[in-house]
């Protein structure tokens, strides 16, 4: 008898699981033949004597019917038979593993529009690879743009045609044309610049490509075809040296800053993460900044990623105890630029903002350093003023000079407590007392009024510079902490905001000067 069954799809077949009862429950069987019955009088089935007896069939309650589907979208409705369909493509039996490290291969694309995804398939009938030189090294990055492949090699950059090709007239000259081809001529960019093992170093803001090339100790833009060293804008000995350090593990983090149009470029020889304590760490983190173009500024932060979003810049990195500087276990998304939050502030660990400069006027001729003024806003203190050093001379008796920083305040890492040794006759240059800030350095003894470090004249900060040297440079006349002002050929100065006045707040600082006298 006929029965109605409800099925969930179309093209789906149903099927009835049938088991025998008794001593044979769970052995699947067939289902009566049309000529038999349960009555039938046939040898038994456990005789073993060559026939069958057909038993009650059962239906286990754990093995239920089940339904299954056609293998095609598409199938007829009474067809007597189901198969997969005629093949489009030819099947390869050989899946041995293959690495090709300097080798392009597209696969089938996907369609939005039908559903019909072929992203795994890999057609042995077509010419679906593209290779480049090896002897540049492996392929490192992809970055398509328009209709263009930029493809990093760790000692090249090539670039190739995306579903177009090019022919050239009777004059050299190449002209685009459509093709079926998905990859299509790959051409190399002048200049043996390549990515080394470091793509996490590139970023692309517009038509501009940022990446580090480690093996040639270079900071690298690229514009179109062009590429541009741009390490060598005052930064060379630095790059040199930093980009040596950085290991197998190590890491040189890259990301372009929408918000103040920067390139941002985090170099990390340990890798990130590394240390356990900010302070402690090895890592630099700069930016380039494209209209000055230079670097402009350090940073006290080590991102593990950075990125823009809508105008903003980002980075993640675990925080640290604001007082110890000891990484957190929890990481974090810091959102930069923030007006309402502290400045100088990153994952909650807080560093003061410094610059450092040198005064060298005349440079030929030996002067004395009297005072330091500067424009700008409150804030602003003179945390390192020392002249070059002189030397050594072995005809000093006793051998040996000392400096002391014992009357030095403990401020931070900036200043050494105790005596200094140095070597025979050697001096590192005379040294200063600290110039603290118009608000911190003011004071009051026997109810007036004095100022320790900056004081203001028509909205500008003056101080003059004390000498803290304890001990004569052989040969001086009037020697040590006797005489104001830093006497040398040039004098290295670093100014950083303080501690108190206007706290996280905005500082500026527009020029430096200072008055000397030349010797």
């Amino acid at each position: 008898m006929g029965v109605s069954l409800a099925v969930n799809y179309h093209n789906t077949f149903y099927l009835k699981r049938i088991f025998a009862s008794g001593s044979q429950a769970g052995n699947l069987q067939v289902p009566y033949p049309p000529a038999f019955s349960a009555s039938n009088s046939v040898t038994a089935y456990a005789t073993g004597a060559g026939t069958y007896a057909w038993t009650t069939p059962v239906i286990k309650n754990d093995e239920k019917d089940w339904m299954i589907e056609e293998s095609r979208i598409r199938g007829g409705f009474n067809n007597t038979t189901v198969d997969f369909g005629v093949k489009a493509y030819v099947a390869s039996d050989n899946d041995v593993q293959q690495r090709r490290f300097n080798t392009l291969i597209y696969s089938g694309i996907y369609n939005s529009r039908t559903g019909v995804n072929n992203t795994n398939q890999f057609s042995v009938a077509e010419e679906i690879t593209r290779s480049v030189d090896p002897s540049n090294g492996s392929i490192q990055k992809l970055f398509a743009e328009d209709t263009n492949l930029t493809i990093f090699q760790e000692r090249k950059v090539n670039v190739a045609l995306i579903d177009k090709d090019a022919i050239f007239t009777a004059e050299g000259q190449a002209v685009s044309t459509t093709a079926n081809l998905v990859i299509g001529q790959i051409t190399p960019v002048g200049g043996n610049w390549g990515i080394s093992t470091n793509p996490e170093s590139f970023a692309t803001y517009g038509y501009t490509k940022y990446f580090v090339d480690k093996e040639k100790n270079a900071v690298l833009k690229m514009q179109g075809t062009n590429i541009q060293e741009i390490s060598v804008a005052g930064m060379t000995d630095f790059f040199r040296d930093q980009l040596s350090l950085i290991g197998e593990t190590g890491s040189i983090l890259g990301a372009y800053d929408v918000y103040n149009k920067n390139y941002v470029i985090s170099l990390q020889p340990n890798g990130r993460y590394s240390g356990s304590n900010i302070s402690t760490d090895t890592y630099k983190t700069l930016t380039w900044d494209e209209m000055n173009a230079g670097w402009t500024s350090f940073y006290t932060y080590q991102p593990d990623i950075m990125f823009s979003v809508r105008g903003d810049f980002y980075s993640a990195s675990p925080s640290y105890n604001s007082n110890t500087g000891a990484i957190q276990n929890d990481s974090s998304i810091w959102k930069h630029y923030e007006e309402d939050d502290n400045r100088n502030s990153f994952y909650g660990f807080k560093t003061p903002s410094s610059i450092q400069f040198i005064f060298n006027p005349q440079p030929n001729f030996i002067k004395t350093f009297k005072t330091i003024n500067y424009e700008g806003s409150n804030g602003w203190e003179v945390s390192d003023f020392k002249s070059d050093a002189t030397g050594k001379d072995l005809s000093v008796t006793p051998p040996g000079e000392y400096l002391s920083n014992a009357n030095f305040p403990n401020y931070g890492t900036d200043f050494a407590t105790g005596n200094v040794r140095l070597a025979t006759g050697a001096s590192s240059g005379v040294n200063y007392n600290r110039i603290y800030s118009y608000d911190e350095g003011l004071y009051t003894e026997d109810n007036i009024v004095y100022r320790a470090g900056f004081y203001r004249k028509q909205n500008k900060y003056y101080a003059v510079v004390p000498n803290n040297t304890q001990t004569p440079i052989y040969g001086e006349v009037i020697f040590g902490n006797q005489t104001m002002g830093v006497k040398g050929y040039f004098a290295t100065v670093t100014m950083k905001t303080d501690n108190t006045t206007n706290n996280g707040g905005p500082k500026s600082l527009f020029a430096v000067s200072s008055e000397f006298i030349q010797k």
